[in-house]
Parts: C-alpha cells; structure tokens; sequence
C-alpha cells in the first residue's frame, strides 16, 4: 500500500471518528470544524513543520480546502486547539493501544529539554515562568530555560507514558509520579523491564521499582562493577536517542513557539501525537520502518 500524508490523514480520521462515536456530545450546535478535523489538522501541521499556526491555516486554504471544508481564523484554532490537549493524550494512548508494540514489556526512558525563552527579558515576563526553570543539558553541554519532556517508549519508538517537568525537580521523581500515574499499566506487564541512562541511578529507586516487578537496566557508575546486561545498552540507549531526535529534528520539539502553560502542553503533546499517528499508520500499512517519518512530511 502507498504511504503518504493524505491516506495518513484519512485513516487517523476514521479511526478518530470511531473512537469519538462512543463518547458523549456537550448540548448545543456542533462546532463546524469537527474534532476529527481538528486533530487531524493538529498531526499535519506537527508532520509538515509549521511553526506558525497563522501561515499553517494559510497553507491548509490553499491546499488542503478539499479535505478540510471549513477552515476556522487563527484565534479560533488556537483556542481549539488548547482546550483539546485531553483528547489529544487520550489519542495517543488510543494509537498505541492499536498496536502490538502496546503490549511490549520493555520501555526505553529518558528526558529532553524544552527551550520555552531564549532572553532573560522572555523569562522574566513568560507566564510559564514557575513550571520552567533553568537547566543544563550534558547530551550537548548547555544550559537552557523551559522544560524537559520525559518520555518511556517500547523500541519500536511508540510513546506510552510522557510528560513535561521543570528541569530542577529529580528525572527519579518525575519518572516515578509517572509510573504512579498509570500504575495499572506496569501491572498489566510482569517482568518489565526499563532502561534508562545513568540519571535514574539510585538504591532506592531501583528498590521502589523492583517492588512494583519492574527491573531497571541502566549503565554501571564508574565505582560500580559492571551491571547484569550492560554490554546490550549501547546499541539499547541509541534507539531513544533517535526518538528523540525524530522529535526534535523533523517534528521540531523546540521549536514549539507556546508561551503559556496551555500553549506550551498541547504544543508539545501535538509532536508526540504526530510520531504515534506515524508509527500507527506505518504499522497498519506494514511498513518495514516503523518510526519513519519520510512518507509524511512532504
């Protein structure tokens, strides 16, 4: 089957529709840009790399008018596009769970930053300013002020559990509130198996994670022997970098544009969405590649 954007945007459509047909309406007239559309809309413009929701619109009426009947201004798509960000975490999960990489028992986790301000006049005046702090990126030895997106993925690059954090709280406690959060998952996995960076080292984290029957596989501290399983990481650990790197080099994570803490979570949430969508389709279709992007942004 031939892969390209349009049956991409066809199948998330339907596939949406059909998830959102059980879900109960609000009262009142329906919005002409349905939820489908606008999800869809959301996935595109994250896979096409707009930056800029106004030229994004402006693109979609030139041509993509045939898919998309009503085309709302700028104000009214953003406005959707914020109070959406529950659908969209429901979506991706949704995604996922129409798969076989859903029922994988081996997670890959790591952070990245989330620049949110480039000047100290921007960090001083963001209203994001309280969640986003300073931090420092050993991957590439710089300091920034935002966000870091925390991400636990199967191999195959799949998003199952992410979120956004400061960068001063511990990468163990976020990690650990996020395993918390979605308990119920881990149980459904006996014998999980977690592989991280040396960032998660720690005693009691490990002993935290065995109770819940997740094994943690991370590379040995230098005062430490060598660990059960460590020779396999290196080729491991180079599979989240490149997820990470398909977030920031073709769905540009950093380059997000949100300035409040709606602006910034659904901005974030719509690249995860638009490399679930990716995989999704890439699965559905039996594509050999399944975290490849190449078909979609063109």
């Amino acid at each position: 089957m031939t892969t390209n954007l349009t049956t991409l945007v066809t199948a998330l459509y339907v596939k949406i529709d059909d998830d959102w047909a059980g879900i109960a309406r609000l009262p009142g007239r329906p919005p002409r840009l349905s939820h489908s559309e606008l999800l869809c809309l959301a996935v595109m413009q994250a896979l096409l790399g707009f930056h800029s929701e106004a030229r994004w619109l402006r693109h979609v009426r030139a041509h993509y008018r045939g898919m998309f009947p009503y085309i709302p201004q700028d104000a009214g798509y953003n406005k959707r596009l914020r109070a959406a960000l529950p659908q969209v975490k429901r979506l991706i999960r949704v995604l996922a769970k129409d798969t076989d990489f859903w029922h994988d028992a081996v997670w890959i986790c790591d952070s990245t930053p989330v620049p949110c301000g480039m000047s100290r006049p921007t960090v001083k005046r963001s209203e994001v300013a309280g969640w986003a702090s300073y931090g420092y990126c050993s991957s590439h030895s710089r300091f920034y002020w935002g966000l870091r997106l925390f991400l636990a993925c199967t191999p195959s690059g799949m998003p199952i559990l992410w979120a956004l954090a400061s960068p001063k709280i511990d990468e163990r406690e976020v990690l650990a509130a996020m395993l918390e959060v979605d308990a119920p998952l881990v149980r459904e996995r006996p014998g999980l198996l977690l592989i991280t960076d040396k960032g998660f080292a720690s005693r009691a984290f490990e002993r935290s994670l065995s109770e819940q029957g997740i094994t943690l596989l991370r590379p040995s501290m230098k005062r430490e022997a060598a660990r059960p399983g460590e020779p396999m990481l290196k080729k491991v650990r180079q599979l989240i970098e490149s997820v990470n790197d398909t977030l920031k080099g073709q769905l540009d994570l950093e380059q997000h544009g949100g300035r409040t803490y709606e602006g910034v979570a659904v901005r974030v949430a719509q690249r995860v969405l638009a490399l679930a969508a990716a995989i999704w389709h890439n699965f559905q279709t039996g594509q050999a590649v399944s975290r490849s992007l190449t078909a979609y942004d063109h």
